[in-house]
């Protein structure tokens, strides 16, 4: 067994009942939590790299429906194998390469057809959770049909200067013990965004926490980690919230 680069440990996990459903749209599948009231506000989560059937992002589906929103969470690997706890991180890099996470475009815009069109949604925000979150930050500079998006440890993949003129207000959430993501990185993410960005962001870095850390359900949280997964899911919210 090679380490889990990611010390996030997915097969210890406690199962969820979820309150959503299922449905198809197009060639994809996707995971949908609605409120009790109408609401012409949705959200879409893009999954991590354990896919879209995972009991973690589920439950935050649920929890985003349950502030107010049309909720939704696509399978953006279009039914391929999601990576496994038994996969070798050795075969990671290979794994990546037929899962590019700015590769979503297509799928975004079934998605945000069928929220517009089938849910009347009217302003349309994104979160994503590793995997997601490099997709959200690509999304949030090639889609302007997304009022606000937030990226929660999403390496930062530098390839040019465009990667920070965002179209939207984007928030960019980041462990202070994620060693997938540097803080030269961060600091890098905050100089570049000061000077390319000219919408709102915001970049914070919760003490102590590791990759994947916001994701966890109450009973799979640590004590001393607990109030800052919580303060990290309220900030998402009310990001989302200010903005849609």
């Amino acid at each position: 067994q090679m380490a889990d680069p990611f010390l996030y440990d997915t097969g210890e996990r406690s199962q969820y009942g979820c309150l959503g459903h299922e449905v198809q749209i197009e060639h994809i599948k996707a995971y949908v939590c609605r409120p009790s009231f109408f609401t012409d506000k949705a959200v879409i989560v893009i999954h991590d790299i354990f896919g879209w059937l995972f009991p973690d992002i589920r439950y935050i589906v649920d929890l985003i429906a349950g502030h107010g929103y049309i909720t939704i969470c696509p399978d953006f690997f279009k039914g391929t194998d999601p990576w496994k706890t038994t996969d070798h991180w050795a075969d990671f890099a290979d794994w990546m390469k037929d899962h590019d996470p700015t590769k979503v475009d297509r799928e975004a815009d079934v998605v945000l057809k069928y929220l517009k069109e089938q849910c009347g949604a009217k302003k349309i925000g994104i979160v994503g959770f590793s995997w997601g979150g490099m997709a959200v930050h690509h999304l949030m500079l090639k889609n302007p049909q997304l009022t606000a998006g937030v990226s929660l440890y999403g390496r930062i993949i530098r390839d040019s200067e465009e990667r920070y003129n965002l179209l939207n207000p984007t928030f960019f959430i980041f462990g202070e013990k994620d060693h997938t993501i540097s803080y030269d990185q961060i600091t890098l993410l905050e100089e570049k965004l000061k000077q390319y960005c000219e919408v709102a962001y915001k970049i914070k870095v919760y003490p102590g926490q590791v990759h994947g850390f916001a994701q966890l359900k109450p009973e799979d949280m640590k004590p001393d980690d607990k109030p800052y997964i919580e303060e990290a899911r309220k900030d998402m919210i009310d990001w989302i919230k200010i903005f849609t």
